[in-house]
């Protein structure tokens, strides 16, 4: 990639504490072949941004340093190549990084048009999360109705999106939070049995109401391993896609095999263009009507000025945030 004059972006002076983050100008992306350049509107923090802020989540060779996963804004140069887009569509976009900043390069297969029933800042809140949540709950594990979904961390950007993912395919979705205004919050979405992780076994809880899950999609890792295995139906699916409670547990594979289980861990970030291409081409054809509808819908806690990015890292590690931050660039 080249660059030319510059522009703003939030940049890690070293991994650490929110602090670290400070806003900088930058030298401005230039699109490649099969790019575009985007004018950013606003960009959301992810779980992954804290991971890389604290040194544990690199970017993938070639992607930019600069933390920021998904973007919404405006298409303002087409690199080489591209022609499905114009410049002036508006747009959000999935990205490998780079969205903490007033321009980011994307390729052209990872961007989405805006919904119809969402405007271009809460659009920034939606790539990460609706391309995690259904390649996982519908392309990976096969979430369909009559499913029973248990969603670990139900109040973040992952849960609060696949609560409404799950309830629109008709699936009964269960969900854990720590404390009962969360998990309110939570049935307000469409959450059918709620479990507060600090009082309650959601082993217990979910087994006692429907029998257990056919799918249970997972961002704690080692804590949650046995039990998750527990809670499953026969035939069941666990699907893992992050490491908050540890990243070395115990398998019974007796225990799973008793069950005809699948475990399966996934990653987003790391996926080649082509496999994203492939998940953002089938979230725009089946997720993006539910949201043209209103059927599912971004939810955003607060928005913020991408100079307070480190105040909205500083409420993600606090863990009160429900739904997503939104960091606006202009």
């Amino acid at each position: 990639m080249t660059y030319s004059r510059g522009m703003r972006a939030i940049m890690l002076r070293e991994p650490g504490p929110p602090e670290n983050l400070e806003l900088t100008e930058v030298p401005d992306p230039e699109p490649a072949p099969g790019e575009v350049l985007l004018d950013v509107a606003a960009t959301a923090v992810n779980r992954a941004d804290v991971m890389q802020r604290m040194g544990n989540y690199p970017p993938p060779p070639g992607a930019s340093e600069i933390l920021g996963l998904e973007c919404s804004g405006t298409i303002t140069q087409l690199g080489e190549g591209v022609t499905e887009w114009k410049v002036g569509d508006e747009v959000c976009a999935l990205l490998a990084g780079g969205g903490y900043a007033e321009k980011v390069a994307v390729p052209a297969g990872q961007l989405l048009p805006l919904p119809s029933e969402v405007e271009l800042i809460s659009a920034a809140g939606l790539p990460e999360v609706a391309c995690t949540v259904w390649s996982n709950l519908v392309m990976h594990a096969g979430l369909s109705e009559g499913d029973v979904l248990l969603v670990h961390g139900g109040a973040g950007g992952i849960g609060t999106h696949a609560i409404q993912v799950g309830k629109a395919l008709g699936a009964t979705v269960a969900v854990t939070a720590g404390s009962d205004e969360r998990l309110e919050r939570c049935r307000q979405l469409g959450a059918d049995i709620t479990v507060n992780y600090r009082e309650q076994d959601f082993v217990a809880e979910l087994t006692a109401a429907t029998g257990g899950a056919d799918v249970v999609l997972d961002n704690i890792g080692a804590k949650y391993l046995d039990r998750n295995i527990d809670v499953l139906k026969d035939g069941g699916h666990l699907v893992i896609i992050g490491m908050q409670g540890g990243v070395k547990g115990e398998l019974n594979i007796a225990k799973l095999l008793g069950k005809r289980g699948t475990v399966s861990a996934t990653a987003l970030r790391s996926r080649s263009l082509e496999s994203k291409a492939e998940i953002v081409a089938d979230v725009r054809a089946r997720l993006w009507p539910l949201l043209d509808q209103g059927t599912v819908l971004p939810v955003i806690d607060q928005v913020l000025p991408l100079a307070d990015a480190a105040q909205a890292h500083r409420a993600l590690d606090e863990s009160g945030v429900f739904g997503k931050i939104v960091l606006t660039a202009k």
